[in-house]
C-alpha cells in the first residue's frame, strides 16, 4: 500500500480517484489547492504526488518546483492540455511523469507502479527548514528570515537564496544554479543570475556579505 497525495480542485475527479486508488489498497490524501498541496506534501510524507497543473491559486508547475526544493518524492503531473511546452516546463520543474486528461485508471496505475519503484531507491527527503547563520529558510511556506525578521523576497529571489542555503558553505557554479533554479534552458543565461544575486544581496542589508561572489565561477552562501 502506498500513500498518494492528490492535488486537484476537480471534485468529481478526486472522488473517482479516491475510490479507484482506495480499492487498490492505497491510502489517499487530498488537497484542493496548491498551497494546501505543498503543506500536505510536508506533513503527510506521501510516496507519490499526483498533481494537476490547473489549480485555483498556484500554477501546478510552481507547486512542483516548490515541493522539489526539499523532497525527491515522485511527482506525476496531470493536465487537460497536451501542449509540448507545458510538458517540458513541468519536467524541467522536477516532475517525473506526465499524464494528459482524460486518462484511464489502468494507465495511472501503471505510472504509479513505475514511480513507486523509483521511490525505493530514492534518497531521504531534505530538511524543510534550513538555518545558515543569521538566515532561516522555510521551504514549505516559501519564507526567509534574517535575524528572525521576514525578508521581502520575490519568488525567484527566494528560490536562489534557498538553493544556496541548501548548499551552504559550498561554491555553486553559475551553470549549476541556473539549471536547478531557472531550468535547463537557462543554463547559459548568466546575466539573469547576476541581477538576482544583486537583488538578494541588497535585501540582506548588512548581511549582504554572506552571499559571496566567486569571480568567474559562481556564488557561495557563507555559514557565518
Amino acid at each position: 500500500m502506498a500513500r498518494i497525495l492528490l492535488i486537484d480542485d476537480d471534485a468529481a475527479l478526486l472522488r473517482a480517484l479516491r475510490i479507484g486508488l482506495g480499492s487498490r489498497g492505497h491510502e489517499v490524501v487530498v488537497a484542493r489547492s496548491g498551497e494546501d498541496g505543498i503543506t500536505q506534501a510536508s506533513l503527510t510524507t506521501p510516496d507519490v504526488v499526483v498533481l494537476d497543473l490547473g489549480l485555483p491559486d498556484l500554477d501546478g508547475i510552481e507547486v512542483c518546483r516548490r515541493i522539489r526544493t526539499w523532497s525527491q518524492v515522485p511527482i506525476i503531473v496531470l493536465s487537460a492540455t497536451g501542449s509540448e511546452d507545458r510538458k517540458v516546463a513541468a519536467l524541467d520543474s522536477g516532475a517525473d511523469d506526465y499524464v494528459t486528461k482524460p486518462f484511464g485508471m489502468a494507465e495511472l496505475e501503471a505510472r504509479l507502479r513505475v514511480a513507486l519503484r523509483r521511490t525505493e531507491a530514492a534518497e531521504p527527503n531534505e530538511a524543510t527548514e534550513i538555518t545558515v547563520g543569521r538566515i532561516e529558510v522555510d521551504l514549505v511556506h516559501h519564507m526567509a528570515r534574517l535575524d528572525a525578521s521576514p525578508l521581502d523576497l520575490t519568488g525567484r529571489e527566494f528560490d536562489l537564496l534557498s538553493y544556496l542555503a541548501r548548499h551552504a558553505g559550498k561554491v555553486c557554479t553559475h551553470q549549476m544554479i541556473l539549471k536547478d533554479v531557472w531550468g535547463s534552458s537557462y543554463a547559459k543565461e548568466a546575466h539573469y543570475l547576476r541581477v538576482y544575486a544583486h537583488r538578494v544581496r541588497k535585501k540582506l542589508g548588512d548581511a549582504g556579505y554572506l552571499l559571496h561572489t566567486q569571480p568567474g565561477i559562481g556564488y557561495q552562501l557563507l555559514e557565518q
